[in-house]
């Protein structure tokens, strides 16, 4: 396969360029097509600088003298049997000198923009090993962090089960909150493994309002509990190219951060709706706290939370997802107003017509 950047293309096209720039030098071609003419070999003295360049510019310092020697060793013949006069001798003498000269120009700015480059790309990868490495820190950090409050009620929910003078009331609310507890510690650790180690996006052809349908569905109950109502508004059958547990995680990530910043009595507003050259597009709006204006621009990094009990990776997570999608995510918000989170996935439309329509919730 022809690929023009590997070493193997590049000698051959400069091998192209040299046996071209001698056919012209010897007049194989243009002999036979205009005779002999004088010019010929004042503009070849002109076009061996080409494939010098070229080698030099690729190959660096050596490249360039190779080329320049190359050349100049096959166009000896010519010079020593066809020119007698000393004046075109010594010009074309001086010509091979000027060869070397320009190899040696061009490869030595060459080869300095090479260290320069080398030195830019390990310098980057420095950077991008660091931030790794930072990255793996406060991964560290953020899971010690999440698990050392349910530990520490584990332990004192222990303490008291294996009082011998622990009553059945207390027993039987003290295991409840082991079990919440466990369940709490299951789910920070699956948080962060699914930001440590994203499975991969498998996109396929899927009805999204279904997806968010089913979320809701699961959501619901805990919105009821938390005194909140969810409104929706979802066009019927729009289907986008997209990997469905993901896109139901992106869907769960920020009903959920909604939930968390209302209040009893607040509503929480879905919407889905087909834009279609411009996508599908899904807007979860929330009446609650808001979120400050010295924030917004930290909102997707990873770990950063306004919330005590936050991990702080869940909009990270639904940025990610995102992304692998080739869609976008915006949010907008004032403090004490709440927030307006935006999605927009590409999709493909099913059937010829759509029907929309709005239910309440």
């Amino acid at each position: 396969m022809w690929t023009p950047e590997s070493p193997k293309s590049k000698l051959l096209l400069l091998a192209a360029a040299i046996v071209f720039t001698l056919a012209f030098h010897y007049g194989w071609f243009v002999e036979l097509l205009f005779g002999p003419v004088h010019w010929v070999h004042a503009v070849h003295g002109r076009l061996c600088y080409i494939p010098i360049v070229i080698a030099a510019t690729w190959f660096g310092l050596r490249g360039g003298l190779y080329t320049a020697g190359v050349i100049s060793v096959l166009i000896l013949p010519y010079i020593l049997g066809f020119l007698k006069a000393p004046y075109e001798l010594a010009n074309e003498m001086a010509e091979i000198v000027f060869y070397f000269a320009i190899a040696v120009l061009i490869g030595v700015l060459a080869e300095r923009e090479f260290k320069a480059r080398r030195k830019q790309q390990e310098a980057q990868l420095q950077m991008e090993r660091s931030q790794k490495l930072s990255l793996v820190g406060q991964l560290a950090a953020g899971v010690a962090h999440e698990i050392k409050n349910p530990l520490a009620s584990i332990k004192g929910a222990a303490d008291i089960l294996t009082d011998d003078d622990t009553s059945h009331a207390d027993r039987e609310e003290f295991k409840g909150l082991l079990q919440n507890e466990i369940r709490r510690i299951d789910a920070t650790v699956a948080e962060f493994l699914e930001f440590a180690r994203p499975k991969e996006t498998r996109l396929e052809k899927l009805d999204l309002t279904k997806t968010v349908e089913a979320t809701l569905r699961q959501i619901e109950a805990q919105a009821r509990r938390e005194g909140l109502s969810i409104e929706t508004d979802l066009h019927e059958g729009v289907v986008v190219n997209g990997d469905g547990e993901k896109l139901h995680q992106i869907v769960l990530n920020l009903i959920l951060n909604a939930i968390q910043a209302s209040q009893e009595g607040n509503t929480i507003r879905v919407s889905l709706i087909d834009r279609n050259t411009n996508g599908a597009q899904l807007v979860i709006a929330d009446t609650g706290v808001g979120i400050a204006a010295s924030d917004m621009e930290h909102i997707f990094e990873p770990f950063f939370t306004t919330r005590s009990s936050g991990t702080g990776l869940g909009l990270a997570v639904v940025k990610d997802i995102v992304d692998s999608h080739s869609g976008e995510i915006t949010i907008e918000s004032k403090v004490g107003r709440g927030t307006k989170v935006t999605v927009t996935l590409p999709h493909t439309q099913l059937g010829s017509t759509i029907e929309n329509f709005t239910r309440r919730r």
